[in-house]
């Protein structure tokens, strides 16, 4: 199975992802051209929404961290310090703008196995996973901002996947 970046407009990354419930080769495979295709297109992560698949996984790989998987991931706590920073999105490529996250996470997640890890994270591998995870909610980076800055980012990347 050959694996596309869906971009905005598709409806499953409007969805709230499903449980991954199966952790056999198929999964196993999924993830391996996800990390294939985030590669090839310079990003640092990925979420299964994004490549029409309507599953609570996705991956990473920051530049200072090693690629990580996250399946079925829950946010257990943020840190109350927020910090700004510019995100993009492969699914709505060309566009980026300021979001303010929390500046820590801590997320349990299951591995490819199926077996639980905790991660604490912080910086830009928690900005990272809080915007991957955002996608398994049916969110995108631009529901995070304000309104009006919002219409600007989406009109500017309807102008530019138009043309």
């Amino acid at each position: 199975m050959d694996l596309n970046v869906v971009t905005l407009g598709n409806e499953v990354l409007r969805e709230k992802a499903k449980e991954v419930e199966t952790f056999d080769q198929a999964l196993e495979d999924t993830v391996r051209q996800m990390f294939v295709l985030m590669r090839e297109k310079k990003g640092v992560g990925l979420a299964a929404p994004q490549v029409g698949i309507s599953r609570r996984f996705f991956v990473t790989e920051a530049a200072d961290d090693k690629p990580r998987v996250f399946i079925n991931p829950e946010i257990i706590e943020t840190s109350q310090e927020t910090v700004k920073g510019e995100e993009g999105c492969l699914s709505l490529p060309g566009v980026w703008a300021d979001v303010v996250r929390p500046y820590s996470v801590r997320v349990q997640a299951q591995d490819l196995t199926g077996k639980i890890f905790h991660l604490n994270a912080e910086g830009w591998l928690a900005r990272i996973i809080l915007h991957e995870n955002d996608h398994l909610n049916g969110l995108l980076f631009v529901d995070r901002l304000p309104q009006n800055v919002k219409n600007k980012v989406i009109s500017k990347y309807e102008k530019m996947s138009h043309n």
